[in-house]
């Protein structure tokens, strides 16, 4: 595999990467160590294929591949969550004020790191 194609995130050459047994696992182990979590269907793009995130009640976050949206909706089915598409309801404001957050103590650490 060349250099470009490792950089787009391809397997082989005009191949995107699919969803793996791995992908479902960490979606399945992470939605149980978190309270409150939905589903968001992410649509696919010119580099990624199709992609879920799973935002728990505090913000916090985690997204990896997935078959399709049907793919998504099941697997969010099977875990009993709700399941939304983010092209219609957007991503929810708790993930954004998480993002926020972490960008914040980062900055912190940073300068603390830079002081010392």
């Amino acid at each position: 595999m060349g250099l470009w194609a490792r950089l787009r995130g391809r397997n082989r050459a005009g191949t995107l990467r699919r969803s793996t047994a791995d992908d479902e696992a960490h979606l399945r182990a992470w939605a149980a160590a978190h309270e409150g979590v939905e589903a968001f269907v992410e649509p696919r793009t010119a580099v990624t294929d199709h992609t879920i995130v799973l935002v728990a009640k505090d913000g916090e976050w985690t997204r990896r591949r997935i078959a399709g949206p049907a793919g998504a909706r099941k697997l969010a089915r099977s875990m009993r969550m709700p399941v939304y598409d983010v092209q219609i309801v957007g991503y929810p404001q708790r993930m954004r004020d998480h993002d926020a957050r972490q960008r914040i103590l980062r900055d912190r650490e940073r300068r603390r790191d830079l002081g010392a």
